[in-house]
């Protein structure tokens, strides 16, 4: 049977691709239009905005600097590494003893945080090149000063350390976080954080996602209406709780304990998304992933997630909390995900202190765009 995608062309008329399913899968599907890429799509390189005595990590910075130096290890070694920093000269000194420094690039910036996620370029491919979209980082709903951090995009393309057309969209707030594509033209988001009246309160829902779709090129956005984390400053980022793996794949926070305060909520989000169809219209293959014990420091239960995993381009690297019965499984669940990757565990306890985890500090790009 065939199915049938319309997808917009630079020239700027539609036409349609009938794909006939019994001969193809998603993933042998070529989408021409411009896309927004999987993350798992062909890698240059990764972004880390790194910590300095300045951001918040000031009072954990010697534990934060080891943690950051742990996640580039694992990147330099397979990738390009695109460090941002006020501070290049310190940041080698901290990291060459143990990090591939051929593949590593400095590019020297004023930072607030190191929330690369949230405000670096989200990119777009077409068949002449990426374009480089640069969204207004608004401290996730103006809790955080965000003003250097915001402007990080347009400075790494100006100093050309980053390649594409640089595209002005701060005229829409968008954090990387909030978002995730399987790229065929699926965007899945959360109605808590892109509906916040922080961020683009002027619009509506319906305004909301005719935006993404317009911008992205999309075919539909699937809304997640329920789930959340306790402890998360960004108002349900979507990659602290369901992910796609696949076309067909989403990985997602399972709570199995009535007595956890998450429970009703992330229950609520799992009937969702058993609910949702892939462009081929079959139920998701949906792979729970364990939700780590309480994490609670100063009376304060963190939002520990093994959803904020990195997808490179054979491995995935994903965060541990010390737990080794909930960080194996972890592994076990990604391994099934992604059976051709390398699954590799970094200890992120420390970066949930600040709310976030390894995929909040990093921001993949896609092939060609890591000068």
């Amino acid at each position: 049977m065939g199915y049938t995608i319309g997808y917009p062309f630079l020239g700027g008329t539609e036409k349609d691709l009938q794909l006939d399913f019994t001969k193809m899968t998603l993933d042998e599907i070529e989408m021409r239009a411009p896309r927004l890429p999987a993350e798992w799509a062909l890698q240059s390189g990764v972004q880390l905005t790194w910590p300095h005595a300045k951001t918040d990590w000031a009072y954990l910075l010697d534990e934060v600097v080891h943690c950051f130096a742990s996640i580039a290890r694992e990147i330099a070694a397979r990738e390009k590494l695109l460090i941002v920093t006020p501070e290049p000269e310190n940041v080698k000194k901290q990291i060459s003893a143990t990090v591939n420094m051929d593949n590593v690039r400095f590019a020297m910036c004023a930072t607030n945080d190191t929330w690369a996620r949230d405000h670096g370029a989200i990119t777009l491919l077409n068949s002449d090149g990426a374009t480089l979209l640069d969204f207004t980082f608004n401290g996730w709903g103006l809790k955080f000063a965000a003003d250097q951090d915001n402007q990080i995009t347009h400075n790494l393309v100006k100093a050309k350390a980053l390649n594409g057309r640089y595209a002005n969209r701060l005229g829409f707030v968008l954090e990387g976080g909030s978002i995730e594509s399987d790229g065929m033209g699926t965007l899945l988001t959360t109605s808590e954080c892109l509906l916040s009246p922080n961020r683009n309160g002027q619009l509506n829902k319906k305004d909301i996602e005719e935006y993404l779709c317009s911008t992205f090129h999309l075919q539909r956005v699937l809304w997640l209406d329920n789930g959340y984390l306790s402890g998360d400053d960004t108002d349900s980022h979507i990659d602290t709780l369901a992910r796609f793996c696949s076309p067909d794949t989403i990985a997602y926070v399972q709570c199995t304990d009535p007595e956890d305060e998450h429970y009703d909520a992330l229950h609520l989000m799992e009937e969702q998304l058993k609910t949702f169809r892939t462009l081929k219209d079959t139920p998701y293959r949906l792979l729970p992933l364990p939700m780590p014990n309480a994490v609670v420091i100063d009376g304060e239960r963190l939002p520990a997630t093994y959803a904020n995993f990195l997808i490179m381009n054979e491995t995935v690297l994903y965060p541990t909390y010390g737990q080794p019965e909930n960080d194996a499984r972890a592994h076990e669940v990604l391994q099934t995900a992604f059976p051709k990757h390398e699954i590799i565990g970094i200890d992120c306890q420390v970066l949930i202190r600040q709310h976030g985890s390894l995929h909040c500090v990093t921001m993949q790009y896609p092939a060609g765009v890591i000068a």
